[in-house]
């Protein structure tokens, strides 16, 4: 049997292993994120808080508690996570970001949000709707945007 030929079907077994690997992996992830989206629906609380300003930080640059920051990963103290800094009553603090509300979140109003610990998860506004920010085009849709415009103006 050649040699190029017993490289190939290591390789392959390798491969599929590692498949095999990660699709386990993955499973008890999406178990352990269901658990965790249960406890933090639980202990949720709805406040009224005033929004001062919002901005994608690095954990330990955010201002969060030191046993907050101590608690988390090695990995996830480099990472930029989406922070909040509110004003709920008296008290101004820094609160963490669900990643998809992040762009919803409008600065210098006052929302009725859902928090859970420093967990902030949803956001609904106090005095009438949220305004969503119109999404920024990319350099490519406003060219086809104008192409297609050039296009219906002549014919």
């Amino acid at each position: 049997m050649p040699t190029y030929l017993i490289v190939l079907i290591v390789m392959l077994v390798i491969l599929a292993a590692m498949t095999v690997g990660l699709y386990f992996f993955g499973k008890r992830l999406e178990k352990q994120q269901a658990e965790q989206q249960q406890q933090i629906e639980a202990n949720s609380t709805q406040v009224s808080l005033l929004i001062i300003d919002k901005k994608r930080m690095r954990l330990r640059d955010s201002g969060l508690p030191a046993a907050v920051v101590e608690a988390a990963p090695w990995y996830s103290k480099r990472a930029k996570v989406p922070v909040v800094k509110v004003k709920a009553g008296p008290r101004i603090m820094n609160l963490i970001c669900n990643e998809e509300i992040f762009d919803e979140i409008p600065v210098k109003r006052e929302v009725r949000a859902t928090v859970s610990g420093l967990y902030l998860t949803k956001v609904r506004g106090l005095r009438g709707r949220l305004n969503k920010e119109p999404v920024k085009k990319g350099w490519r849709a406003r060219l086809s945007a104008k192409l297609h415009s050039m296009r219906n103006q002549e014919g």
